[in-house]
């Protein structure tokens, strides 16, 4: 993420961790072996106290939304771009999780190509500049969608799919 401070990617898989910090990841926390306590203390430390200015959720759980919401910094930038789909509830305070942080949430739904174009478009309005990276399964065309952005010579698009990792 050029310009970006720390950056601190937190995922359950130690390859994954790794993989983010050859992208340029400055820390990496194991969820399933980090407490949510802890892994939040780490955030505060390594962001001298203020929490984390953008927080990019795509794990794909519920559960991960209050959580991501407690790392922001006040006044912070929640992309909500893992639940595009419903699996379910979970407990949040909207005092606490958004009213009192002045927390800004862009949210980003559906598989469909063109549900994402929002926010490629909406992220250098707030002030976040980055190659879109078209993250792909192994049964998803956005692989195929995302090279064929780079064939017509679109600037800053990436192709990626599971088999290129």
């Amino acid at each position: 993420m050029p310009g970006a401070g720390t950056i601190i990617a937190v995922d359950l898989s130690d390859y994954r961790l790794h993989f983010a910090k050859r992208l340029g990841a400055d820390h990496g926390i194991n969820a399933g072996k980090v407490a949510k306590t802890e892994r939040l203390r780490m955030i505060k430390e390594w962001t001298h106290g203020r929490g984390a200015d953008v927080v990019i959720e795509c794990a794909g759980v519920p559960q991960a939304v209050p959580e991501a919401l407690e790392m922001l910094r006040v006044g912070g930038l929640l992309v909500e771009a893992g639940n595009f789909s419903d699996l379910g509830e979970v407990s949040l305070s909207p005092h606490r999780h958004v009213c009192a942080k002045n927390a800004r949430i862009l949210a980003v739904g559906g598989e469909e190509p063109a549900a994402d174009g929002a926010l490629h478009e909406t992220l250098p309005v707030a002030g976040i500049c980055y190659p879109p990276v078209w993250l792909a399964g192994r049964r998803s065309g956005n692989a195929k969608i995302g090279r064929s952005r780079i064939h017509e010579g679109r600037p800053g698009a990436v192709a990626v799919s599971a088999q290129d990792l």
